[in-house]
Protein backbone atom coordinates (compact mmCIF):
# COMPACT_ATOMS: atom_id res chain seq x y z
CA UNK A 1 0.00 0.00 0.00
CA UNK A 2 1.27 3.46 -0.66
CA UNK A 3 1.90 6.53 1.15
CA UNK A 4 -1.94 7.90 1.28
CA UNK A 5 -0.29 11.19 1.97
CA UNK A 6 0.67 11.56 -1.45
CA UNK A 7 -2.22 12.19 -4.71
CA UNK A 8 -2.72 9.18 -5.97
CA UNK A 9 -3.98 9.09 -10.31
CA UNK A 10 -4.56 6.30 -12.43
CA UNK A 11 -4.28 7.00 -16.09
CA UNK A 12 -5.61 4.55 -18.79
CA UNK A 13 -3.38 4.32 -21.70
CA UNK A 14 -0.64 5.27 -19.70
CA UNK A 15 2.57 3.51 -21.47
CA UNK A 16 3.22 5.80 -24.59
CA UNK A 17 2.15 9.28 -26.24
CA UNK A 18 -0.16 11.75 -24.14
CA UNK A 19 -0.79 9.07 -21.38
CA UNK A 20 2.99 8.38 -20.80
CA UNK A 21 3.40 12.24 -20.80
CA UNK A 22 0.94 12.75 -18.20
CA UNK A 23 1.88 10.37 -15.94
CA UNK A 24 5.70 11.70 -15.93
CA UNK A 25 4.27 15.13 -15.14
CA UNK A 26 2.50 14.24 -12.74
CA UNK A 27 5.17 12.16 -10.78
CA UNK A 28 7.13 15.55 -11.18
CA UNK A 29 3.92 17.59 -8.85
CA UNK A 30 4.31 14.75 -6.55
CA UNK A 31 1.91 12.47 -7.62
CA UNK A 32 1.96 8.18 -7.25
CA UNK A 33 0.70 6.74 -10.56
CA UNK A 34 -0.85 3.74 -11.61
CA UNK A 35 -0.91 3.47 -15.64
CA UNK A 36 -2.90 0.78 -17.97
CA UNK A 37 -1.50 -0.44 -20.86
CA UNK A 38 -3.37 -2.54 -23.62
CA UNK A 39 0.05 -4.68 -24.84
CA UNK A 40 4.19 -4.07 -24.77
CA UNK A 41 4.63 -4.14 -21.05
CA UNK A 42 8.11 -3.25 -21.29
CA UNK A 43 6.73 0.51 -22.69
CA UNK A 44 4.80 0.88 -19.85
CA UNK A 45 8.06 -0.07 -17.51
CA UNK A 46 9.85 2.35 -19.21
CA UNK A 47 6.73 4.98 -18.17
CA UNK A 48 6.84 3.63 -14.56
CA UNK A 49 10.77 3.92 -13.90
CA UNK A 50 10.35 7.72 -14.87
CA UNK A 51 7.46 7.77 -12.39
CA UNK A 52 9.96 6.35 -9.75
CA UNK A 53 12.71 8.29 -10.78
CA UNK A 54 10.67 11.73 -10.17
CA UNK A 55 9.97 10.20 -6.78
CA UNK A 56 6.81 9.19 -7.04
CA UNK A 57 5.57 5.19 -6.49
CA UNK A 58 3.90 3.13 -9.08
CA UNK A 59 1.45 0.42 -10.03
CA UNK A 60 1.72 -1.00 -14.33
CA UNK A 61 -1.59 -2.94 -15.14
CA UNK A 62 -2.70 -4.78 -18.48
CA UNK A 63 -5.53 -3.80 -19.52
CA UNK A 64 -8.35 -3.84 -22.45
CA UNK A 65 -11.13 -1.54 -20.87
CA UNK A 66 -13.87 -2.98 -23.19
CA UNK A 67 -13.61 -5.82 -21.56
CA UNK A 68 -15.46 -5.75 -17.81
CA UNK A 69 -13.67 -8.83 -16.26
CA UNK A 70 -10.22 -6.47 -17.16
CA UNK A 71 -11.77 -3.45 -15.54
CA UNK A 72 -12.86 -5.54 -12.32
CA UNK A 73 -9.22 -7.04 -12.15
CA UNK A 74 -7.94 -3.53 -12.80
CA UNK A 75 -9.20 -2.18 -9.71
CA UNK A 76 -8.92 -5.14 -7.52
CA UNK A 77 -5.39 -4.83 -7.56
CA UNK A 78 -5.69 -0.87 -7.65
CA UNK A 79 -7.68 -0.84 -4.60
CA UNK A 80 -4.86 -3.01 -3.14
CA UNK A 81 -2.18 -0.46 -4.33
CA UNK A 82 -4.35 2.66 -2.78
CA UNK A 83 -7.23 3.54 0.40
CA UNK A 84 -8.26 6.21 -2.74
CA UNK A 85 -7.53 7.87 -6.44
CA UNK A 86 -7.46 11.62 -6.59
CA UNK A 87 -7.39 11.76 -9.95
CA UNK A 88 -8.39 9.48 -13.26
CA UNK A 89 -7.18 10.25 -16.43
CA UNK A 90 -9.56 8.77 -19.37
CA UNK A 91 -6.35 9.03 -21.70
CA UNK A 92 -7.26 5.66 -23.44
CA UNK A 93 -9.24 5.43 -26.36
CA UNK A 94 -9.07 3.62 -29.99
CA UNK A 95 -11.01 2.92 -33.50
CA UNK A 96 -8.44 3.46 -36.01
CA UNK A 97 -7.03 -0.28 -35.48
CA UNK A 98 -8.11 -2.06 -38.65
CA UNK A 99 -7.90 -5.57 -37.28
CA UNK A 100 -10.53 -4.41 -34.47
CA UNK A 101 -12.75 -2.96 -36.77
CA UNK A 102 -12.55 -5.87 -39.19
CA UNK A 103 -13.51 -7.88 -36.17
CA UNK A 104 -16.00 -5.14 -34.17
CA UNK A 105 -17.48 -2.17 -36.79
CA UNK A 106 -18.91 -1.08 -33.07
CA UNK A 107 -15.25 -1.11 -31.54
CA UNK A 108 -14.91 2.46 -32.00
CA UNK A 109 -18.09 3.49 -29.93
CA UNK A 110 -17.50 0.55 -27.21
CA UNK A 111 -14.03 1.89 -26.23
CA UNK A 112 -14.28 5.58 -26.46
CA UNK A 113 -17.91 5.80 -25.14
CA UNK A 114 -18.85 2.97 -23.38
CA UNK A 115 -15.56 2.08 -21.56
CA UNK A 116 -14.97 5.39 -20.43
CA UNK A 117 -18.38 4.94 -18.30
CA UNK A 118 -17.13 1.16 -17.06
CA UNK A 119 -13.89 2.65 -16.23
CA UNK A 120 -15.23 5.97 -14.30
CA UNK A 121 -17.94 3.67 -12.86
CA UNK A 122 -14.91 1.61 -11.53
CA UNK A 123 -13.11 4.52 -10.30
CA UNK A 124 -16.20 6.43 -7.94
CA UNK A 125 -15.66 4.20 -4.83
CA UNK A 126 -12.07 5.01 -4.29
CA UNK A 127 -12.54 8.61 -5.57
CA UNK A 128 -12.69 11.24 -2.53
CA UNK A 129 -14.51 14.39 -2.64
CA UNK A 130 -11.97 16.97 -4.05
CA UNK A 131 -11.29 14.54 -6.84
CA UNK A 132 -11.16 15.01 -10.51
CA UNK A 133 -11.71 12.92 -13.74
CA UNK A 134 -10.28 14.28 -16.95
CA UNK A 135 -11.67 13.28 -20.12
CA UNK A 136 -8.42 13.78 -23.33
CA UNK A 137 -10.07 14.44 -26.70
CA UNK A 138 -9.18 15.55 -29.96
CA UNK A 139 -10.51 19.39 -31.67
CA UNK A 140 -12.55 17.04 -34.29
CA UNK A 141 -13.88 15.05 -31.54
CA UNK A 142 -14.87 17.87 -28.89
CA UNK A 143 -15.91 19.77 -32.27
CA UNK A 144 -18.14 16.72 -33.98
CA UNK A 145 -20.79 17.79 -35.52
CA UNK A 146 -19.74 21.58 -36.34
CA UNK A 147 -16.25 21.12 -38.02
CA UNK A 148 -15.44 19.22 -41.38
CA UNK A 149 -14.17 15.72 -40.51
CA UNK A 150 -11.16 13.38 -42.55
CA UNK A 151 -13.22 10.35 -43.56
CA UNK A 152 -10.88 7.95 -41.35
CA UNK A 153 -11.25 9.67 -38.58
CA UNK A 154 -14.92 10.48 -38.47
CA UNK A 155 -15.85 6.83 -36.52
CA UNK A 156 -13.08 8.28 -33.94
CA UNK A 157 -14.69 12.00 -33.70
CA UNK A 158 -18.01 10.59 -33.23
CA UNK A 159 -17.56 8.39 -30.65
CA UNK A 160 -15.28 10.14 -28.83
CA UNK A 161 -17.42 13.30 -28.99
CA UNK A 162 -20.50 10.77 -27.82
CA UNK A 163 -18.11 9.75 -24.98
CA UNK A 164 -17.75 13.34 -23.91
CA UNK A 165 -21.39 13.67 -23.94
CA UNK A 166 -22.07 10.77 -21.96
CA UNK A 167 -19.72 12.04 -18.89
CA UNK A 168 -21.29 15.24 -18.91
CA UNK A 169 -24.36 13.83 -18.39
CA UNK A 170 -23.22 12.02 -15.51
CA UNK A 171 -21.66 15.46 -13.74
CA UNK A 172 -24.38 15.97 -11.77
CA UNK A 173 -23.86 12.53 -9.86
CA UNK A 174 -20.08 13.50 -9.38
CA UNK A 175 -20.73 16.37 -8.31
CA UNK A 176 -22.72 15.28 -5.66
CA UNK A 177 -20.26 12.81 -4.87
CA UNK A 178 -17.41 16.05 -4.56
CA UNK A 179 -15.84 15.09 -7.95
CA UNK A 180 -15.27 17.76 -11.04
CA UNK A 181 -14.70 16.95 -14.79
CA UNK A 182 -12.51 18.15 -16.86
CA UNK A 183 -12.26 18.12 -20.80
CA UNK A 184 -8.79 18.54 -22.35
CA UNK A 185 -9.12 18.89 -26.15
CA UNK A 186 -6.00 19.26 -28.21
CA UNK A 187 -5.02 19.43 -31.88
CA UNK A 188 -2.63 16.63 -33.88
CA UNK A 189 -0.17 15.96 -30.90
CA UNK A 190 3.54 15.51 -32.19
CA UNK A 191 4.84 11.98 -30.25
CA UNK A 192 1.28 10.25 -30.56
CA UNK A 193 -0.03 7.14 -32.69
CA UNK A 194 -3.12 9.43 -34.35
CA UNK A 195 -1.09 11.32 -36.70
CA UNK A 196 0.64 8.47 -38.07
CA UNK A 197 -2.07 6.65 -38.95
CA UNK A 198 -4.04 9.49 -40.35
CA UNK A 199 -1.11 10.31 -42.61
CA UNK A 200 -2.58 6.84 -44.04
CA UNK A 201 -5.58 7.66 -45.17
CA UNK A 202 -4.90 11.97 -45.55
CA UNK A 203 -0.96 12.18 -46.81
CA UNK A 204 0.20 15.08 -45.96
CA UNK A 205 -2.64 16.38 -43.27
CA UNK A 206 0.27 16.66 -40.09
CA UNK A 207 2.63 18.66 -42.29
CA UNK A 208 -0.70 20.58 -43.64
CA UNK A 209 -1.18 21.79 -39.85
CA UNK A 210 2.24 22.30 -38.70
CA UNK A 211 2.00 25.16 -41.36
CA UNK A 212 -1.12 26.57 -40.34
CA UNK A 213 -0.30 26.54 -36.76
CA UNK A 214 3.29 26.77 -37.01
CA UNK A 215 4.25 23.82 -34.00
CA UNK A 216 1.37 21.35 -33.12
CA UNK A 217 1.64 20.51 -29.68
CA UNK A 218 3.99 17.98 -27.96
CA UNK A 219 2.97 15.08 -26.05
CA UNK A 220 5.26 16.47 -22.90
CA UNK A 221 2.97 20.07 -23.67
CA UNK A 222 -0.07 17.93 -23.19
CA UNK A 223 0.70 15.69 -20.19
CA UNK A 224 1.45 19.13 -18.54
CA UNK A 225 -1.59 20.70 -19.22
CA UNK A 226 -3.54 17.72 -17.91
CA UNK A 227 -1.44 17.79 -14.90
CA UNK A 228 -1.90 21.45 -14.42
CA UNK A 229 -5.35 21.57 -14.83
CA UNK A 230 -6.09 18.79 -11.98
CA UNK A 231 -4.16 20.73 -10.07
CA UNK A 232 -5.65 24.06 -10.69
CA UNK A 233 -8.43 24.01 -8.10
CA UNK A 234 -10.42 26.75 -9.32
CA UNK A 235 -11.44 25.38 -12.74
CA UNK A 236 -15.11 24.46 -12.52
CA UNK A 237 -16.87 21.08 -13.41
CA UNK A 238 -17.38 20.94 -17.46
CA UNK A 239 -14.52 23.67 -18.20
CA UNK A 240 -12.41 22.78 -21.25
CA UNK A 241 -9.10 23.02 -21.65
CA UNK A 242 -7.54 23.57 -24.90
CA UNK A 243 -3.89 22.56 -26.09
CA UNK A 244 -2.73 23.49 -29.22
CA UNK A 245 -4.85 25.30 -32.09
CA UNK A 246 -7.70 27.12 -30.66
CA UNK A 247 -11.26 25.67 -30.52
CA UNK A 248 -11.88 28.66 -33.19
CA UNK A 249 -9.47 27.03 -35.85
CA UNK A 250 -10.90 24.80 -37.93
CA UNK A 251 -8.78 21.46 -38.00
CA UNK A 252 -9.42 20.11 -41.33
Amino acid sequence: MIDSRRPAALITGGSRGIGAATARALAHQGYDVALTYNNKRARAEEVADAVRNAGGQTLVLSCDITNPDDIARLYSEVGQWSTRLDLLVLNASGGLEKDRLAADPDFPMRINRDAQLSVLDGALALMPSGGTVVFVTSHWAHLYGRVDQIPAYEPIAASKHAGEVALRARMEQLSRAGLRLLIVTGDLVEGTITPRLLERAAPGLTEARRQSLGALPTAEEFGQAIAASAMNATLPSGQVVVVGSPLGTDPQ
